[in-house]
């Protein structure tokens, strides 16, 4: 039976700030950016003081590596729509924050951003996106290159290495066994679950670090508050998602059934109109007819003047039409009444 391991946002908030297990998210930040990253000491910063325990939703690390850059880690379980302006929000404060005043923007860090989230961010199927910042130009297409002066004095390569990085996380878009190093870590983020097997940096030492067998009773105690509040978040969260879905679903039906309503009702307005439409054209024709026999000196004039009658002149032509003794009253009659 395989080992429980603890979930890595509560690792995050209890055991990896701890010296003796740097090494653990030294392994998986290497993993992740393709270098070896040693961690110089963890800040804390206006950004990831601790004052909201178990039910925070946001967790985060702000590392020092040994060369001085700086990696923030943050960790999100449930939905924000706003998140991808969290991150940056994040990495500029975290910019002006370590920069102090009176020094020239040559020392500003250089930052990674690392965003693990377990909702649905954006629309995108890929488990791992990655945002680099590189000066394209519009009409060449080619990168803006440091001088040999830029790069001495700032010990860079490339302009993008002045600029944050970021990472983002979809763990949950990952699936299937775990094929590399990298894979592991998301398997492990995804599952809460370490397989023997595997060897990533960092990986050997978080299986022990990181089980739930390992962990002190007051330790042990706290983990499982901090669960049994995420399964209730989760509760939460999947009830508000189910009614929301039920709330849509039930304006959808009375939407369609108003659509059908008014379908019905329009197909039995039409057919009304068109039974009076035709009544009426049955009445002018049969009108027509009638002082077209009494009246055919004026045949050519009847047509046009008794199609241009409304429903009402037509009713009132009816009934006056056998009182015309000539053809004159009846061509007296109709430019009188026509409209």
């Amino acid at each position: 039976m395989a080992a429980k391991h603890i979930r890595f946002d509560w690792a995050i908030k209890k055991l990896l700030r701890n010296k003796a297990n740097y090494v653990v998210l030294e392994g998986f930040l290497s993993e992740l950016l393709y270098q070896d990253i040693t961690i110089k000491t963890l800040l804390e910063s206006e950004s990831n003081q601790q004052t909201q325990e178990d039910k925070s939703n946001r967790v985060d690390i702000i590392a020092e590596t040994a060369n001085s850059e700086l990696i923030l880690i943050e960790v999100q379980n449930n939905a924000q729509i706003d998140y991808f302006h969290r991150m940056l929000y994040g990495v500029s404060n975290l910019i002006t924050e370590y920069l102090e005043k009176g020094q020239e923007y040559g020392e500003i860090r250089k930052v990674y951003s690392v965003n693990i989230v377990y909702f649905n961010l954006g629309k995108g199927d890929d488990y791992i996106y990655r945002l680099k910042s590189d000066f394209i130009g519009i009409n060449t297409g080619d990168t803006l290159e440091l001088t040999k002066a830029q790069e001495k004095k700032f010990n860079i390569e490339k302009v993008a290495d002045i600029f944050p990085e970021y990472y983002l996380l979809k763990v949950r878009n990952f699936k299937g066994a775990a094929q590399t190093t990298l894979q592991e870590w998301i398997y492990f983020l995804r599952n809460s679950e370490i397989k023997e097997e595997f060897g990533a940096k960092g990986m050997v030492e978080a299986k022990e670090a990181l089980r739930v067998n390992n962990l002190s009773d007051k330790e042990r105690k706290a983990y499982e508050s901090y669960m049994d509040n995420k399964s209730y978040e989760a509760s939460i969260l999947s009830t508000q998602e189910f009614e929301a879905q039920w709330q849509i679903e039930q304006i959808e039906e009375a939407q369609m059934r108003g659509r059908e309503e008014g379908r019905e009702e329009g197909r039995e307005e039409g057919r009304e109109e068109g039974r009076e439409e035709g009544r009426e054209e049955g009445k002018r024709g049969l009108i027509l007819r009638q002082l077209e026999r009494r009246f055919p000196e004026v045949v050519s004039e009847l047509s046009a003047a008794i199609e241009g009658l409304n429903s009402q002149d037509l009713e009132s032509l009816g009934d006056a039409m056998w009182d015309f003794k000539t053809s004159d009253d009846l061509l007296n009659w109709l430019p009188e009444n026509s409209p």
